[in-house]
Formats: structure tokens, sequence, C-alpha cells
């Protein structure tokens, strides 16, 4: 696993585990999607690089571990 992923990867992995983009302010994009029943909101920063605080906010955001996300990748 990558210690540093970018935003185009995670917005593509998202988007296979069925989240869709609704919105974008600035550098910041908006992403809805539902796990288990319940509609998750997800943002994610549209960075070159994503820092790893902010990589594991996204997986908590999402509600993915990541070797879910890495089944992805």
């Amino acid at each position: 696993m990558p210690k540093v992923y970018s935003a185009r990867l995670i917005l593509k992995v998202l988007r296979k585990a069925g989240f869709i983009k609704v919105s974008q302010k600035g550098s910041h994009i908006k992403l809805k999607g539902i796990r288990e029943g319940r509609i998750l909101t997800v943002i994610v920063p549209n960075h070159k690089t994503i820092a790893k605080g902010t990589f594991q906010s996204i997986l908590e955001q999402s509600e993915m571990t990541s070797s879910e996300f890495e089944q992805y990748v």
C-alpha cells in the first residue's frame, strides 16, 4: 500500500465502490454513497497528493477499511 495517494486514484476507487460526485467547491469534491442502508458523504481534496491523516479521514467518512480500498485499486 503506498503511503501517499492522489485525489484522482481515491476518486476512482470511491466511484467503483458506488459513490457519486454531487458537487465541488474550490478544490474539494463532495461524493455521496450508500453503504449498509445509510447515506454517506465524503469530502476529497483535489490535490496531487493526499496526506496520510486526510486519507484516514476519507476512509472513515466512507466507512471503508484500507483492505477494502486496496481491493478496488
